[in-house]
């Protein structure tokens, strides 16, 4: 059964609960950690959902904003039962699609 995993990236919604709502709030920071992000890749950050973090920057987010990665990141995962066609009940059994062999004879 397929299962299909998402994820929330929620960083925005905790640094406003910290009262930090621009990129220019969060980067000095980011470089008192020693991480060393230009304003661009900060940015993105905020506003969008990365699809790679390095453990150094979330480590560093999670201590700025006094949570846990569990609390950046919220997971769900969701069974997604196997797809049939159109009026289709069962798999279908290819052995009885089989064609069978000829048998070819002499005629008289």
């Amino acid at each position: 059964m397929p299962r299909q995993i998402s994820y929330r990236w929620r960083l925005r919604e905790l640094m406003a609960a910290r009262g930090m709502f621009t990129v220019a709030e969060l980067m000095p920071h980011l470089t008192e950690r020693g991480i060393t992000l230009s304003s661009s890749q900060v940015h993105r950050l905020v506003s969008g959902t990365p699809e790679r973090l390095s453990l150094p920057v979330l480590a560093t987010l999670c201590d700025i904003l006094d949570c846990t990665p569990t609390d950046l990141i919220t997971t769900s995962a969701q069974n997604f039962p196997a797809r049939r066609a159109a009026g289709e009940e069962a798999p279908i059994n290819l052995a009885a699609r089989r064609p069978t062999r000829v048998r070819l004879t002499q005629e008289g």
